[in-house]
């Protein structure tokens, strides 16, 4: 393994206790010192309000609030302490909809159970090295969800120019005086 993770306190929400230590286990052997945990996601929030963490890794079926929700409560919340904390959603569910569901929520990566040492190592490894810009619309906030350059065929509107004509302003040497009398109206009074 090539990072050390002794500075990263990761914070696992997960309501199965046996994967919560099992993942734990595998974060400490990275060398994680600190690993906060959460059975629900109701639970990782609290944590996440009151104390930093660096990376969220959570399941998906839990409750009160499941993992989507508590993604979107990170994402969206305006009294978010970091809606761009890194976050890794884990579930046992990886059909393509639970996919593109959890993305449009805002996850940063997802793993499908069950997981291994190797595979959370990658995905943690991904968060690090290659964090992905991210993206405010009026319908989402996360990660930007393009992982591939996709050859596009017509003209990329992102590069043309605007649609409108910037003009640049006149400059005047006008002394204060008369400016002053610029803003009287023909009374003499200041408008």
């Amino acid at each position: 393994m090539g990072y050390n993770f002794d500075n990263i306190t990761p914070i696992i929400a997960e309501d199965n206790q046996h994967m919560r230590h099992l993942i734990k286990g595998i974060l400490q052997a990275f060398g994680c010192k600190t690993v906060k945990e959460a059975s629900n996601g109701k639970e990782a929030l609290q944590i996440i309000n009151s104390s930093p963490v660096d990376i969220l890794i959570c399941d998906w079926n839990m409750a009160p609030i499941n993992g989507i929700e508590l993604v979107k409560e990170i994402r969206n919340d305006e009294i978010s302490p970091n809606p761009f904390l890194p976050i890794i959603m884990l579930t046992g569910h990886s059909q393509h909809k639970r996919v593109i569901e959890a993305r449009d929520a805002g996850v940063d990566e997802f793993v499908a159970k069950p997981i291994s040492a190797k595979i959370l190592y990658e995905h943690l490894k991904s968060v690090i090295e290659n964090p992905r810009p991210y993206v405010r619309s009026p319908s989402y906030f996360g990660p930007d969800r393009r992982r591939k350059q996709i050859p596009f065929d017509g003209e990329d509107r992102r590069k043309t120019k605007p649609e409108f004509e910037q003009i640049p302003t006149k400059k005047h040497n006008l002394s204060k005086k008369e400016i002053l009398s610029l803003l009287q109206n023909q009374d003499g009074e200041n408008l």
